[in-house]
C-alpha cells in the first residue's frame, strides 16, 4: 500500500446524498483532518482483458435502456454524466441463469453454492430463471437511477471515474457498476441480499471490465467485485471490502426511516447495521483514502399522515447528525439540500410519472417493479447531504 505524505494529504470528502419524495431533501458534506496517512493500492486486474465492446448486444432490454439513456441525454450536464450514458451502447447481452430458492425464509442459492448442498437441502429448494431484465432493473428499477448521484460527484471533485476505487454500499443491482465500470473504474459492490449474489454467479459478472466504445479512456480497464455479507459487522466481510477508496456511495439504503424509524415498525422493513453509528461511521472514513467522497442517495415516497400506516422507505433523510460525522473525522460542508426539480425531471422523461393507466398525479401506483418510484414521483424530491 502506498502511504502518503501527511504534509500532501488531502482530507477525506464524503457526499451523502438522498433523495426523497415529497417530505426531505438535502444535503451534507464532512471531512477529515488535514493530516492523515494513508491511500488507495494501484488496482491492475490480471491480463488477459476483453476487447472494448464496440457493437450493440442484440438485446431488448439493453436497448430498453438506451432508450433511457437517449431520453436523459440532454438533461445530463457533466461529462461524467454524459460519459455513463453513452456506455448504455456497449452493456452486453445476458441469457437467462438459474438459481433455487428456500421457501421457508425466501433466501437464494447460487447455481455455484448448489452443488455442494447435502441431498436432502437440494430437494427442498425452489428452482428459480432469472432473465435478463432481472440482471439490469433486479427489484429497483434502471439503473440509470444513479444520473443524479453522478452530477453531484462530478461537481464535488470527481469529474472522472477512470481509475477510481468506488464502493458501493448496499448496490442493489450490476447495471451501474458495468457502465461505470466500462469507464474504467474499479468498482467494488457490497450488499447482504442472497438474490443479487445468486443473480450474479457467472465468471463474466465480474473481474476485468472492457473499456465502453464511447470511453474516452480506451486504454483503461474498470473492474467488478461483488462481496455478499454484513458490512461493516463481519469482520472477514469489512476485510475483503478493505479500503483506499476515492467515493464510497449509498442509494436507497442508509435512510434514517429504515436506521432511526421515528415509529415502531416490523423489523423486518429496516436495516440492521449491527454496529453503533460510531463505529459504521469511523469504519467509512477509515475505508476512505484522504480526499475520498462518500454519498447517500436516497429516493422515497410520500409519507402518510399519523393515521396512516408508518413507511419506513419514505424518510430518506440522513441518519446520522453533523456532529456525529465530525466526531468520525468529517468536515461537514451542507446537509439535506433541495434539488427537486432535476429528480422530477428525471422521473418524468423514464416514466415514472405514469403508470399503465396514465398519469398517476397524487394516485398511488399499481402493484409491479416499478410501483415505488412511480409512486414516488408525486412528491419527490432530492435529498443531498455532503461530507469531507
Amino acid at each position: 500500500m502506498k502511504t502518503l505524505n501527511p504534509l500532501f494529504a488531502r482530507p477525506a470528502l464524503l457526499v451523502c446524498l438522498a433523495l426523497t419524495a415529497g417530505i426531505f431533501a438535502g444535503c451534507a458534506t464532512v471531512q477529515s483532518p488535514p493530516v492523515r496517512t494513508g491511500g488507495a493500492e494501484n488496482i491492475r486486474p490480471p491480463e488477459p482483458a476483453p476487447p472494448p465492446v464496440n457493437q450493440i448486444a442484440d438485446s431488448a432490454i439493453v436497448r430498453q435502456i438506451m432508450g433511457e439513456a437517449d431520453k436523459l441525454s440532454t438533461m445530463a450536464q457533466s461529462d461524467l454524466a454524459k460519459n455513463f450514458l453513452r456506455a448504455t451502447r456497449s452493456l452486453p447481452a445476458v441469457g437467462v441463469r438459474k438459481a433455487w430458492q428456500r421457501p421457508n425464509n425466501q433466501t437464494y442459492v447460487a447455481q455455484s453454492q448448489y452443488a455442494g448442498l447435502p441431498e436432502a437441502e437440494r430437494n427442498k429448494l425452489v428452482v428459480v430463471e432469472l432473465d435478463e431484465y432481472r440482471y439490469y432493473y433486479t427489484k429497483y428499477g434502471t439503473p440509470l437511477g444513479y444520473l443524479r448521484l453522478l452530477e453531484v460527484m462530478s461537481n464535488n471533485g470527481i469529474p472522472d471515474v477512470a481509475n477510481k476505487k468506488i464502493l458501493d454500499f448496499g448496490y442493489g443491482g450490476i447495471g451501474h457498476l458495468r457502465l461505470l465500470a466500462s469507464l474504467g473504474a474499479n468498482m467494488v459492490g457490497v450488499d447482504v441480499d442472497s438474490y443479487l449474489e445468486a443473480l450474479y454467479d457467472e465468471p463474466g459478472d465480474t473481474g476485468r471490465i472492457a473499456p465502453a466504445a464511447t470511453s474516452r479512456n480506451r486504454n483503461t480497464y474498470g473492474s467488478i467485485n461483488i462481496i455478499n455479507g454484513a458490512y461493516p459487522k463481519d469482520p472477514v466481510i469489512t476485510a475483503e471490502v478493505g479500503g483506499g477508496y476515492d467515493v464510497i456511495i449509498s442509494k436507497n439504503t442508509l435512510k434514517r426511516g429504515y436506521i432511526k424509524p421515528e415509529r415502531k415498525v416490523d423489523k423486518k422493513f429496516l436495516v440492521n447495521l449491527g454496529v453503533s453509528d460510531e463505529v459504521f461511521l469511523s469504519t467509512l472514513f477509515a475505508a476512505l483514502k484522504p480526499g475520498g467522497r462518500f454519498i447517500i442517495y436516497n429516493l422515497q415516497p410520500k409519507q402518510g399522515d399519523e393515521k396512516q400506516p408508518y413507511k419506513p422507505h419514505a424518510d430518506g433523510r440522513c441518519p446520522y447528525t453533523s456532529a456525529q460525522f465530525e466526531a468520525a473525522g468529517f468536515r461537514v460542508m451542507t446537509i439535506d439540500a433541495n434539488d427537486d426539480p432535476a429528480i422530477r425531471e428525471l422521473g418524468r422523461r423514464i416514466g415514472w410519472d405514469k403508470n399503465e393507466a396514465g398519469p398517476i398525479g397524487e394516485a398511488p401506483a399499481v402493484a409491479g417493479d416499478n410501483a415505488w418510484p412511480r409512486d414516488a414521483y408525486a412528491s419527490v424530491q432530492h435529498l443531498l447531504s455532503m461530507f469531507l
